[in-house]
Formats: structure tokens, C-alpha cells, sequence
């Protein structure tokens, strides 16, 4: 299809239906169904959502695991003052419309900076929602948010948006009981997760986290663990200590790949290929390369 404004993303709604959900940046959602771009939006939040910034705009999107039945579906923007904002929307009586005035808030970021805002939503196999989010932008981490258990910034959220309003903290989080890190963490040391998403046939988890100017990286994590990694940033840069000297890596979990700025500057991470159509990519992880349009597949070890 054409005629789309800065596509950020597609997504399914799992309800049958057949029809994409593309994400435009200035803050609209279009369906594409049966390979047709509909005219009117399926939301329309440009009067909300503040795009000025390369990295700002209308980010991720996620339809609930049971939305055929509760049309509740959940997105992540920056609004005009460049903060983060997740919220839980509702579908009209018209499969192709939202329920306007229906956005209820789940959670707010402040946003030191305009970039590494990670945005990135989705369910994963226990029905949480995983949500991703940037070092809070600069370069070098300026603001010391990637080791800091205090902030959600540089870190994986796992929420429960089902048990309570706006949200419960799942009782299996990994540092619930950790007085030095959020109870909504999951994992943390990212340096911007543009892109992760669960094998839908195993349940593991891949996050590609863009790097800063030598090399980007993708982390992974088997189904089953009880999360909690340290994927490391700012003290590596992939395999590498970000200061190119001698760093302490204990504890850190490092990336199943990387690749260094000869190939490209900035990942962004896709899918395990589950289809029917190509069974030489079964299995495969597809990951791609903003800048220089590559994409590889990642084979299992």
C-alpha cells in the first residue's frame, strides 16, 4: 500500500480478521484489509502527540491477547511536552474505528531528552505487558540511567493490566522484593530497545537495543527464566566496554549477536519466522538495519 506517513510499525490484532494496523508517527493508525489502505483512521491522536524529534511520535501498539472479546488495545506515544506516555483504549461499536474519549492512562515517563525512547509494546505468552524504554536519550548514558534501578528509563517493564487500574506488578517480577530497583522492571542495562518480540512458537524473547556509535546488539532470553538480566549498558556496548578500557562485566548478560558500524547504525529488531510460505526460514530470527536497509537471519544455536 502507499500514501502512508512515516510508517513506525504493523501490527495484528489476532482477531481474525486479517487486517494490519500500521502506526503512523505524527500520532494515526491506519488498517490495511484486504491489501487496501483504508481512508479514515482507525485513532487519530495528532493533536496529542508531540513528533518533532526523529525518535518521537506515536511509537507502539498493542492489541490485548483476548481483544476479539474486550476491543481493549494499548499504545505508547510521546506527547507534546516529549514525555512517554502508555495508555489503554477501547474499540467503538465499529470494528474500524476507536472509541473515542476512551483512552485511559497506564503510565508516564518524564523524558530527559528527545531520543532513546524506546516505544516498543507487547504481550508476552503470560499475558503481561513488556514495555521497552530508552536510557532517556543524549549519548553516553549523560543522564546515569541504565544502571539505575530507581528509574524505568533503560530498562523492560512487565506489567499486569488486567488485575487492577492502571496496572498490578505481577508477583513473579524479578525484583519485587528488591529495595533498590522498581518493582515494574523486568530487565535492565538497555540503551534503546527499538524492537522486541516473543517466538510464537516457544516463547522466548529477542530485544534488539541500538547502540551508540560502533556497534549494535541483540539479546536474548530463553522462555521460562525468571528475567532479571543486566544486558550491561552503559558499561558495554555489546561485547564491548563502552569506555575501550578494562570494565567490570560480572553479572552482565551478554548479546547472542552484534554487529559493528560497517554493516549499518542502528537495529531494529523484528520477528522468528513461524509461517508456512519459506520453510528454509523457519525458526529464524529476521532483524534488520535502519541505515543501511540489510537484513539478516539469525539461526538458533
Amino acid at each position: 500500500v502507499a500514501g502512508l506517513e512515516s510508517p513506525t510499525g504493523i501490527v495484528s490484532p489476532g482477531d481474525g480478521s486479517g487486517r494490519l494496523f500500521i502506526l503512523e508517527q505524527p500520532g494515526r493508525i491506519r488498517i490495511v484489509d484486504g491489501g487496501r489502505l483504508l481512508e479514515a483512521p482507525f485513532l487519530d491522536i495528532v493533536d496529542r502527540v508531540g513528533s518533532q524529534g526523529n525518535e518521537q511520535g506515536l511509537l507502539g501498539l498493542a492489541f490485548h491477547p483476548r481483544y476479539a472479546e474486550n476491543g481493549r488495545f494499548f499504545v505508547n506515544y510521546t506527547d507534546r511536552d516529549g514525555e512517554t506516555v502508555i495508555s489503554a483504549w477501547s474499540v467503538s461499536p465499529d470494528p474500524g474505528r476507536a472509541a473515542a474519549g476512551s483512552e485511559t492512562l497506564v503510565l508516564s515517563v518524564d523524558q530527559p531528552a528527545a531520543n532513546h525512547n524506546g516505544g516498543h509494546l507487547a504481550f508476552g505468552p503470560d499475558g503481561y505487558l513488556y514495555i521497552g524504554l530508552g536510557d532517556g536519550g543524549g549519548s553516553g548514558d549523560r543522564y546515569g540511567n541504565g544502571q539505575n534501578g530507581q528509574t524505568l528509563l533503560g530498562a523492560m517493564l512487565r506489567l499486569d493490566i488486567d488485575s487492577a487500574l492502571p496496572y498490578a506488578i505481577p508477583g513473579d517480577n524479578p525484583f519485587v522484593a528488591d529495595p533498590d530497583v522498581r518493582d515494574e522492571i523486568w530487565a535492565m542495562g538497555l540503551r534503546n530497545p527499538w524492537r522486541y518480540s516473543f517466538d510464537r512458537l516457544t516463547g522466548d524473547l529477542y530485544i534488539a537495543d541500538v547502540g551508540q556509535n560502533a556497534y549494535e546488539e541483540v539479546n536474548f532470553r530463553p522462555a521460562g527464566t525468571g528475567g532479571g538480566e543486566n544486558y550491561g549498558w552503559p558499561i558495554l556496548e555489546a561485547n564491548h566496554c563502552f569506555s575501550g578500557e578494562g570494565c567490570d562485566d560480572m553479572g552482565l548478560v551478554p548479546p547472542v549477536w552484534e554487529y559493528d558500524h560497517s554493516a549499518g547504525c542502528s537495529v531494529t529488531g523484528g520477528y522468528v519466522y513461524r509461517g508456512s510460505r519459506y520453510p528454509v526460514l523457519q525458526g529464524i530470527y529476521l532483524v534488520g538495519d535502519f541505515c543501511s536497509g540489510t537484513i539478516w537471519g539469525l539461526a538458533p544455536a
